[in-house]
């Protein structure tokens, strides 16, 4: 088979291929991927430039905010959206604001829903892939993985016959039109990427052997029994279908050879679009601010009920999708309690207070924690009020009297705002303990982490060392309890917490380096491995790997106490080398590191000629 090769000018800039990137994560903020194709855009663009393309869904309630429509009739991706618009199918050509402003495709699902069953009959007729009537999401599924196969169709018959067409899909929600593209022959290459198994997923959520079992596992009869046939059928189909397959991790790799039959060619780590500080104070700087930030929160959170020592406290968090095991928030709690128990006998004086960062579905955030904000907020312009009034007075007194004895202070402050006072900070008193979920749960008998902690006696108590703060959103500015985005929040902490038990990849960590911030991960998700096999020294980089796949479950919760138990008895001089470390170890992990893995993916792509 012949190597061709990615021609590039003089600019290092791509000229004789355009490459379209696919993925229902494009422009609609679901999870993980949408971190990874938008923070790797801006390298992206500066080599492919006007050859790069994305294609996802019409989501409405996102165009509104990061979408541009636009028009090039010189462009090849804009000429096809208009062939496709001459035939009545729903489909918007624009940029994408984000770092980069790439060019993006958005197809509105809604506009061939028409010819669902059609689309649905030749998926079973021509692949051998059934899928149910009344499965909603589905049904969004394959109706987008028709229109970007007949996108590209006519992409591939439009555009210039000197250009290559690469199409880059990411995961099956995307994939269901790939083995039709290569039944027809349609001249364009591809590249499918699984960021994590269907069944990998299922399966680690509820076999608890389920790395023990991996190489023995039947994978029909498993997506039989979690109802996910017709799902794995597009992912086995996409996975065979594509030119050149991928994955993010070893780890992963290790389930596709055995849940999807081919082992990976390339493995694509992902990557972070890393902002870099010219002096180190700079983002120290900006970890005080954050973290004064969360002191706020923290004060209206337990203030009201007992206080503690701020210059003694610790910030811990974790976050992610509610994966109970899968997200190791088991086997976080477990040594969380232990954690605790350990500072209370060892007599420390210092708090760890632990955010724990996902979603879940709730009715409303706990009134009594706005009424504590609320009432808090008041306090402070209260005191303000006070202070300009004691101040204005004073300056009076003091130039009036004939003795330099300063005035009694109390005396300056009237009645009014004497009772405001007292009757606003009696408002915000609480003789309950403070709250450990910060929002009122759809279902919370049945939530697993306040279960674990109502079981544990882990529930705020004033003489526990650990505090546990559940916030079941994420975190963004417009969140009235915090107040910051979740970058800041994460800048603002001392440690990420995140023993995966299953994790492809794994983002938190990463995210906590490139904030200055030290990790814990495990040696069962993705970066952990990559770290492990390729940082040394991690941990005097602040990035500490828990070993998950030759240890039981407690001596994994004793490694994390031990390492959690380290870290709190830290000096702050230690804290703050730590952080610079991180920071700068970081930089191994910039897109324009690691876009290299990427590259050849698309060469390797290329080295097919199907004409």
């Amino acid at each position: 088979m012949p190597q061709n090769k990615i021609v590039a000018g003089e600019t290092g800039v791509v000229t004789d291929t355009l490459l379209v990137e696919i993925a229902w994560e494009v422009l609609n903020q679901v999870g993980g991927i949408y971190t990874v194709i938008r923070s790797k855009v801006p390298t992206v663009i500066e080599r492919w430039q006007e050859n790069y393309c994305l294609i996802g869904p019409y989501m409405r309630d996102q165009v509104m905010n990061e979408f541009e429509p636009s028009e090039d009739e010189n462009d090849p991706f804009y000429k096809a959206v208009k062939k496709c618009q001459e035939l009545g199918i729903g489909i918007h050509y624009g940029q994408w604001l984000v770092s980069g402003r790439p060019k993006v495709v958005l197809m509105d699902l809604e506009s061939m829903h028409f010819r669902l069953g059609e689309i649905k009959y030749h998926l079973w007729n021509d692949h051998g892939i059934a899928t149910p009537v009344d499965d909603i999401l589905l049904n969004d599924v394959v109706i987008f993985g028709e229109m970007i196969q007949i996108y590209l169709s006519i992409l591939a018959d439009s555009a210039p016959l000197d250009k290559k067409i690469i199409a880059h899909y990411h995961e099956w929600m995307c994939a269901s039109g790939l083995p039709a593209l290569r039944k027809k022959g349609t001249s364009i290459t591809t590249i499918f990427t699984t960021h994590a198994t269907l069944l990998g997923r299922y399966l680690a959520m509820n076999d608890p052997n389920f790395y023990d079992r991996l190489f023995f596992l039947d994978w029909a009869k498993e997506a039989k029994h979690f109802n996910i046939e017709s799902s794995v059928a597009i992912e086995r189909a996409a996975t065979h279908g594509a030119h050149v397959f991928t994955t993010v991790s070893e780890v992963t790799a290790n389930e596709c050879r055995q849940l999807l039959g081919r082992n990976p060619e390339v493995i694509l780590p992902n990557g972070i679009n890393n902002i870099r500080f010219e002096a180190l104070h700079q983002f120290q700087n900006l970890h005080a601010e954050f973290k004064n930030k969360i002191h706020q929160f923290t004060m209206s959170h337990f203030f009201s009920n007992y206080t503690f020592d701020l210059d003694k406290t610790i910030y811990f968090f974790t976050s992610g999708r509610y994966e109970f095991r899968n997200k190791g928030y088991d086997l976080t709690l477990e040594a969380l309690a232990r954690l605790n128990h350990r500072l209370k006998e060892s007599g420390s004086d210092v708090t760890v207070v632990m955010f724990f960062i996902t979603k879940k579905p709730y009715h409303s955030i706990n009134p009594d924690i706005l009424h504590s904000r609320a009432s808090l907020e008041e306090l402070k312009h209260t005191i303000e009020a006070i202070q300009k009034q004691v101040s204005d007075r004073l300056l009076y007194e003091s130039i009036s009297q004939k003795s330099s004895k300063l005035p009694d202070l109390g005396s300056l402050v009237d009645d009014y705002w004497r009772l405001r006072y007292r009757r606003t900070l009696q408002s915000w008193r609480s003789h309950t303990l403070p709250p450990i979920v910060t929002h009122n749960l759809v279902n919370h008998q049945q939530d697993e982490i306040l279960n674990f902690l109502n079981s544990a006696n882990l529930i705020n108590h004033e003489s526990d060392r650990v505090k546990v703060v559940y916030h079941p959103d994420f975190i963004n500015y417009t969140n009235p309890l915090l107040a910051m985005e979740y970058n800041q929040f994460v800048r603002g902490c001392h440690l990420g917490i995140f023993p995966s038990y299953y994790e492809p990849w794994g983002y938190t960590p990463l995210e906590c380096m490139a904030s200055g911030v030290p990790a814990v991960t495990s040696d069962l998700a993705g970066f952990g491995g990559y770290i492990k096999a390729h940082l040394k020294a991690h941990e005097d980089y602040g990035l500490y790997l828990i070993d998950r796949q030759h240890y039981s479950f407690d001596d994994a919760a004793n490694q994390l106490t031990d390492r959690m138990f380290s870290f709190v008895n830290l000096n702050r001089r230690d804290r703050i080398n730590l952080r610079n470390k991180a920071e700068s170890a970081s930089v191994q992990f910039d897109w324009k590191n690691l876009i290299k893995y990427y590259e050849e993916a698309y060469a390797l792509a290329l080295s097919f000629d199907e004409n």
